[in-house]
């Protein structure tokens, strides 16, 4: 099969789907790989790396894409991409298409692409493997940026996320508790800071009790109990995951205003949407905003900023799966692979998920 991984065009985005050692494999299997020059850049990967690696290096994101059958990305297609896209092509990537922009799903739609999301890629037993790896390098990410934007040069409240005796440790309410939110909530304890993680699931929260051994607070997510620990917070990391769907806010506006001044929101939802309501997508390049003093971090790519490690991570988690397709063919591959099934957006254009159909339907209402 030849496989096509273009250069990502997103702003601050550094990251690379195939690392060298991945195109490597690709090859080993009998596959053509076409890397556009200069798409490992960011993650400290040479053209030159790639073509010791077997594959080829394409100078223009036309000839990625026009002869891939199945495209590799990190982050979803452009409209002006998806224009170059041939009906029956594959492509794979973060796509969150139930929040992307609706003329490009239908573009894809009328294109007849199968779109997997790696974001829905879940196996039997409900993990999430390619996301869940992203995750734990969320999780870790997320309370050392939170560390930094609670100093005071940083417009924080000017505190320490660690233990000094003497001084109340800072508190940090973590929203889901999922890969990322349990992975924050061990490196905040480990930095010393008091923890909450509220959940609305409470086979989660048993098993959040019992994996920190009832150090952190988990408690029911109600309005109520959210309001609560948010406006005693010092940091808020919103970490709500629905699958495929956008995610619903849990901190209002009216939360936001009520909590301390200088504290900091961490909205890592923020590729679904935002579960804070205040949130709007920020880059790495100028990461935070302000309001009611309260600082925003609303990065979706924030990985990014630590690319070698997070092209690794994630070249790691999808390549058995990118594998699997080029060596059965996309279709068969789906037949017969649930996780790669269940992370079917789009089949030829055909609709597989059913949250992404009710969203298209409510738009042309």
């Amino acid at each position: 099969m030849d496989i096509g991984v273009p250069k990502e065009t997103q702003r601050d985005e550094h990251r690379v789907a195939v690392t060298p050692l991945g195109a490597r494999r690709l090859v080993e299997h009998g596959h053509r790989v076409f890397i556009e020059s200069g798409a490992g850049e960011g993650a400290r990967y040479g053209d030159k790396d790639y073509r010791e690696a077997g594959a080829e290096v394409a100078y223009r994101v036309e000839e990625v894409l026009l002869r891939a059958e199945m495209v590799l990305a990190v982050g979803g297609p452009t409209t002006e991409q998806v224009d170059l896209l041939r009906p029956g092509q594959a492509i794979l990537g973060f796509l969150h298409l139930a929040v992307s922009p609706r003329d490009t799903v239908r573009k894809l739609i009328e294109r007849k692409i199968t779109a997997i999301g790696y974001e829905i890629v879940e196996d039997d037993e409900g993990i999430l493997p390619v996301l869940h790896s992203i995750g734990e390098l969320a999780g870790q990410m997320v309370v050392h940026t939170a560390a930094h934007l609670l100093m005071t040069e940083s417009g924080g409240r000017g505190m320490l996320l660690g233990a000094v005796p003497g001084v109340a440790p800072a508190r940090v309410l973590i929203l889901g508790a999922g890969t990322v939110g349990c992975t924050a909530a061990h490196t905040a304890l480990n930095a010393g800071s008091q923890v909450t993680i509220l959940d609305s699931d409470m086979a989660k929260l048993h098993r959040v009790a019992e994996a920190f051994e009832n150090r952190v607070v988990a408690m029911l997510a109600d309005r109520e109990t959210v309001a609560r620990y948010a406006e005693e917070a010092d940091v808020v990391i919103g970490a709500v995951l629905v699958p495929g769907g956008p995610a619903p806010w849990l901190v209002t506006r009216d939360m936001v205003a009520r909590m301390k001044p200088g504290s900091v929101i961490i909205d890592v939802s923020i590729d679904q949407g935002g579960c804070v309501e205040t949130s709007r997508p920020t880059k790495l390049g100028d990461p935070t905003f302000v309001v009611h003093d309260v600082v925003h971090y609303c990065v979706p790519n924030m990985t990014a900023n630590v690319a070698r490690m997070a092209s690794k991570v994630l070249n790691n988690a999808q390549l058995p799966f990118a594998i699997e397709l080029a060596n059965q063919g996309v279709d068969a591959a789906l037949k017969i692979s649930r996780p790669l099934s269940r992370g079917t957006y789009l089949q030829h254009g055909e609709i597989r998920k059913q949250v992404l159909a009710g969203l298209l339907g409510s738009a042309d209402r």
